[in-house]
């Protein structure tokens, strides 16, 4: 099966495992994250790590475990207005519990809305203060009247574990890529589920490969305290081992294809992310500097993993990020299938990559391979004929197919067709890194 027949394939289950999973209240620790990992499980067999509450990882410490069970707000009247069964964004993420009754102007110091967004529910966390609080629209939150609020919050914060889940697909060589993705928010369906739903369909498509290169060691967090967490428990195995890594986020609208660089941006990952995603429509490139996933503490200076984040829409570049309107009118089965594309490209990049090097002086006599047409027109040489002649006129055994990608302006896999063809006819040797 090729690429595009196995993510046509896999667009529809695709989203259904989105929407199986967006009802789900995840957090950073807590059943709902497990819950989740489990249904990711049925798509990706992972094995899962739990880490106690109070463990120190690096600067950090692993919290107490957060879930909750409900949580409402009811008006004067006694009608409830806020309900966190009919949306669980409604409640600031690690909420401690509370039930008291307080007035308008009290309950509004424990409100959050969105006055440019007036119709949008935000996502707002306390992971490491204790408080409570809600999230409302702006327009209802503007609507509410004098009077005495009744507030309730049954949850529960204890020592409990942080989880992790991994799933390994061995290769000829032990060189490593990392695939690592988070499912750590509540309903946010780019945000937060298409990472991984993606994640499990590339390990889908990889672990059909009987020829791997190399291996592939695929990790669910959830982020920031989770890589911090399995990046503690695994730094010199990632930093002996790892040679090109992707965190994908992000990765499942329509509107555009991105990636955030390494600090360095030279990296293997660098290059063959960007020759992949530049041939796509609305491509944009973000340096490190614009951080804000899990690749900042994969390349944080003192780990330095070759790795980039790969994303549609990047975090914090679309109106709907961190709001209740991330949600399924902003993925779709094309933007997730385009993002499954574009990695697995990267993976096709990476399995096929080495530095190309012609085996002639010269150019070569391309007719008499029936490779180039024996009578010279003003349009002789087609596009693929060209393809072939740049190819062999930079094939200097110092280019990589990644650089040559970006260099002829190609999109890999048009590269990779052609330097197995000319690579068949004896015309060029490509030597593996």
């Amino acid at each position: 099966m090729t690429a595009e027949e196995f993510v046509n394939a896999a667009k529809s289950e695709m989203l259904e495992l989105g929407k199986e999973l967006f009802p789900i209240c995840r957090s950073i620790t807590g059943d709902g994250f497990r819950e989740s990992l489990a249904i990711v499980a049925r798509h990706m067999p992972l094995r899962t790590t739990e880490v106690a509450s109070g463990t120190r990882v690096f600067d950090w410490t692993v919290p107490q475990e957060w879930n909750i069970r409900d949580a409402w707000i009811k008006d004067p009247d006694g009608r409830k207005i806020i309900d966190f069964k009919e949306n669980n964004l409604h409640v600031v993420s690690y909420s401690e519990p509370f039930r008291g009754f307080l007035d308008r102007e009290s309950l509004n110091e424990h409100l959050f809305s969105l006055e440019d967004l007036p119709d949008a529910i935000p996502y707002v966390t306390s992971y490491y203060k204790r408080r409570w609080g809600f999230c409302t629209t702006h327009r209802q939150r503007m609507q509410l009247t004098e009077g005495d609020y009744e507030v309730y919050i049954d949850s529960e914060l204890a020592d409990g574990g942080l989880t992790y889940g991994e799933a390994v697909l061995d290769g000829k060589s032990d060189k490593v890529v990392l695939i690592s993705t988070y499912l750590c928010h509540p309903s946010m369906a780019n945000n937060e589920l298409s990472g991984p739903i993606v994640s499990s369909f590339l390990y889908k498509y990889l672990q059909a490969r009987s020829d791997r290169r190399y291996t592939y060691h695929f990790v669910v967090v959830p982020e920031t305290i989770g890589s911090i967490t399995f990046i503690s428990r695994n730094l010199d195995y990632l930093k002996n081992k790892v040679i090109c890594g992707f965190n994908l986020s992000c990765i499942g609208d329509e509107r555009a294809y991105s990636m955030v660089a390494s600090p360095s941006q030279d990296t293997l990952a660098d290059k063959v992310a960007h020759a992949v995603l530049s041939r796509r429509e609305n491509f944009v490139h973000y340096s490190f500097l614009d951080r804000g996933s899990d690749e900042r503490q994969y390349c944080a200076p003192r780990v330095k993993l070759p790795l980039v984040t790969l994303c549609r829409s990047k975090f914090g570049e679309y109106d709907e990020y961190h709001t209740s309107l991330d949600n399924f009118d902003l993925v779709t089965e094309n933007g997730l299938g385009g993002g499954l594309d574009a990695a697995i490209e990267c993976i096709e990049l990476l399995e096929n990559n080495g530095c190309v090097g012609t085996t002639v002086n010269c150019e070569p006599q391309m007719g008499k391979r029936g490779l180039y047409p024996t009578t010279s027109t003003r349009n002789a040489r087609g596009d693929e004929t060209k393809l072939w002649m740049d190819i062999l006129a930079h094939a200097d055994g110092k280019r990589d197919l990644a650089e040559l990608s970006t260099l002829l302006a190609r999109r890999p896999r048009e590269v990779i067709d052609a330097v197995k063809l000319l690579e068949e006819h004896g015309l060029l040797d490509v030597v593996q890194a």
